[in-house]
């Protein structure tokens, strides 16, 4: 086995295979984290081929997520934009948005709306993707 990380309680846990000392400590984590299954994960991923495009937009799509879930009384963790962890592939910049909730039929109201309102203010180039509970955050 390969890793960066020897000391991670998983693998000293793996070496001894203590599954349950295992379990107890990642759903510590998870719950503590606000990971599934205490929570959901969504990412809204976009990309532009021009910076400052991508910039505004990922900052409009913020401010109008910020203030639904504020006037809207959501139980959400918002984050602001950050450029996603491989920044640029193909000519086109990424940044993303994650938010942190439990997914019902109000989050999917909020991220549709959000979805159209992007599609309002897009210019030429950008994009957006929504998942939930990403199997991989690259």
């Amino acid at each position: 086995m390969q890793t960066y990380n020897p000391d991670n309680y998983a693998i000293e846990f793996s070496k001894f295979q203590d599954y349950n000392l295992f379990y107890d400590t990642e759903i510590d984590v998870r719950q503590q984290l606000k990971y599934p299954p205490f929570c959901d994960i969504i990412v809204i991923d976009m990309s532009a081929k021009d910076i400052r495009e991508l910039s505004q937009i990922a900052k409009n799509v913020h401010g109008y997520l910020k203030q639904r879930v504020i006037n809207e009384k959501f139980g959400v963790l918002l984050y602001s934009p950050v450029p996603s962890p491989i920044e640029k592939i193909k000519d086109r910049y990424r940044m993303r948005i994650i938010i942190k909730c439990k997914y019902d039929e109000r989050i999917n109201n909020l991220l549709t709306d959000c979805n159209n309102e992007f599609y309002n203010m897009k210019k030429n180039t950008a994009r957006m993707a929504i998942e939930l509970n990403p199997n991989n955050m690259m």
